[in-house]
């Protein structure tokens, strides 16, 4: 059995949807939009479908192309990865014949799951996802995340002046752990479902926990 292999049978029961898209799926060196990544999202997704309702198969090929594009955090077209995202889905899909319908639907949730885009999800499809994928922002997972991506944009931990921002500005920019509270703190209220919003719940408090214990040691 083939790595791909492998991978693709986490996206049971669209293992063969999932060999066909991974390879276009994700960029091979950015390890906080990775394959463990796009797996996550999916068992993400599956529990918040499984009282949600909608379309896996649109929620599967949406999960495994949302991030086929990748622009980094700190690049000026940010904001357009997710329109440049369903873009590229639609034509890969396009490829594999499914109908039109099918591929505009999965274009816009991908379309609306970016924070950057700031766009509204209308169907359930396009609300589980943007909830998936935010639920991995948060948590232990989003902990580790936050400090990986920070690493990659050459940021610091934390102000040794001023952790807590007392005294100056908050700036995610230039230290990590200055992101929980610019971004990662609210996005609980913004979840889209009411499974999602739950989920979201007890990572936050998680997160809070992780925050919590680093200005401890510090």
């Amino acid at each position: 059995m083939t790595r791909l292999t492998s991978l693709a049978a986490a996206f049971a029961p669209f293992e063969t949807l999932a060999e066909q898209l991974l390879p276009y799926a994700f960029a091979d060196d950015d390890g906080s939009h990775d394959a463990a990544h796009l797996i996550r999202v999916w068992k993400n997704a599956l529990s918040i479908q499984g009282r949600e309702g909608g379309d896996l198969r649109i929620l599967a090929a949406a999960v495994l192309l949302h991030d086929c594009v990748s622009v980094e955090k700190n690049s000026p077209q940010r904001a357009q990865a997710s329109r440049l995202a369903a873009e590229k889905a639609f034509e890969l899909l396009d490829e594999l014949g499914w109908r039109t319908p099918d591929m505009a639907a999965v274009g816009h949730a991908i379309l609306t799951h970016s924070f950057s885009a700031d766009l509204p999800p209308q169907s359930v499809e396009a609300k589980i996802l943007q909830d998936a994928d935010r639920l991995d922002a948060i948590g232990m997972i989003g902990a580790a995340r936050c400090f990986y991506i920070a690493g990659r944009m050459g940021s610091g931990l934390y102000d040794p002046l001023d952790p807590l921002a007392e005294h100056r500005p908050l700036d995610d920019k230039a230290y990590a752990i200055d992101h929980f509270e610019v971004k990662l703190f609210k996005l609980t209220d913004g979840f889209k479902t009411a499974a999602g919003h739950t989920l979201a719940l007890e990572r936050q408090r998680k997160l809070r926990q992780v925050l919590a214990m680093m200005f401890e040691e510090i």
